[in-house]
């Protein structure tokens, strides 16, 4: 049973450069990223309370990303770097949301298929960074987020098939890779997760 997605457009040499040439920004923002997964998993509990299969999972999820973001944020200050001032938000995820159906059923998997995606991505690009990373302590660090990251993946659409038939979840999937690959493809390049 096929419970991920392979990202549909590799992150591009531009975007690795871009993160290796400005690391500190990189950080801020991965930070951001971790602390709005840990809100994210926290809103499936509230939107959906009758969809009681999910709660045990997205409980464990936000605990993990928060437990992230501290370590995020205990590597940003080992190297003198502060959360900003504004959290902005993120343009990739913002596209994505946009783009789910309205009906609750509907939205209901397509967030969790866009949650799916998005941590694919977010695995493919800690790998980049791992493998691109000198500082052996960084490089274990993105090395263990590069396997939670893709276990995350899983999970959202293992719960999807809890309560959807596979062909469903299957075809929105991959409707939801091509939609990912097109959004990432038309921002800009920022030293950034997304």
């Amino acid at each position: 049973m096929k419970l991920s997605v392979e990202v549909r457009a590799r992150s591009s040499n531009e975007w690795i450069r871009a993160v290796m040439d400005d690391f500190d920004s990189f950080l801020q923002d991965h930070a951001n990223c971790e602390r709005k997964a840990s809100a994210m998993a926290m809103s499936f509990v509230a939107k959906y309370p009758d969809r009681t299969e999910i709660i045990p999972d997205m409980i464990a999820t936000g605990i993990e990303e928060l437990e992230h973001f501290r370590d995020v944020v205990e590597l940003m200050r080992c190297r003198g770097i502060s959360l900003p001032g504004d959290m902005k938000q993120d343009p990739y995820v913002i596209e994505l949301v946009n783009q789910c159906a309205s009906g609750r059923d509907d939205r209901f998997l397509d967030r969790l298929l866009v949650a799916s995606v998005v941590e694919c991505r977010g695995a493919e690009r800690f790998q980049l960074v791992y493998e691109h990373l000198e500082d052996e302590q960084l490089k274990t660090f993105y090395h263990q987020l590069w396997a939670s990251e893709a276990k995350h993946g899983n999970l959202f659409v293992k719960l999807a098939l809890k309560y959807f038939d596979k062909s469903i979840v299957y075809s929105r999937l991959d409707d939801w890779s091509e939609k990912e690959s097109n959004i990432l493809q038309s921002l800009p390049i920022r030293s950034a997760l997304h």
